[in-house]
């Protein structure tokens, strides 16, 4: 098995990707398997879902090397999502996009400087559930599977590029 590169699981156009958005679209129909992941508080919860598991399945077939751990983190947050807005938007620029007409950002800077802290994943995890919460589970899946799956610094350093350039304002 080749090696994953941080360009290839979730690229925006990579296969990855797509198996993502086939399951999600795919927990419409199994509406309990998705109310089970949503009920989940950690990624470690997840695991146990069966539902999570055909996810594992999907990317298995696909023969590629991945991190089950950081899938599972993955899923946990993608049932949560309500839509996928595309690649219109990178989803800390959705954070930092106003929630209404004059607004401050969707999420304050404050919060957003939280985010950045965070190291451990297992602790990264109910940050961004409240902060789909914030956003309505309105956000580009793609973009937070490939910030959540490959969370480190360079991830930070981009998340805080986007979200400043769309709310320089925010403090």
């Amino acid at each position: 098995m080749q090696t994953p590169k941080a360009e290839s699981i979730f690229s925006a156009d990579g296969k990855t990707t797509e198996i993502l958005r086939s399951w999600w679209k795919r927990l419409d129909a199994n509406r309990g398997g998705r109310a089970e992941l949503r009920r989940t508080a950690s990624p470690s919860d997840v695991v146990y879902a069966p539902v999570y598991h055909e996810l594992v399945r999907d990317f298995s077939g696909h023969g590629q090397a991945f991190s089950k751990e950081k899938l599972a983190a993955v899923a946990g947050l993608a049932a949560r999502v309500k839509a996928d807005t595309g690649d219109e938007l990178s989803f800390p620029a959705q954070m930092a996009t106003p929630r209404s007409a004059g607004g401050g950002a969707a999420v304050s800077g404050l919060r957003f400087r939280r985010l950045l802290a965070v190291n451990d994943p297992e602790e990264l995890f109910p940050l961004i559930v409240r902060t789909l919460s914030l956003l309505d589970g309105k956000v580009n899946l793609a973009d937070l599977a490939r910030a959540v799956y490959w969370w480190n610094d360079s991830t930070k350093k981009r998340w805080a590029y986007d979200y400043y350039a769309a709310a320089p304002s925010e403090k």
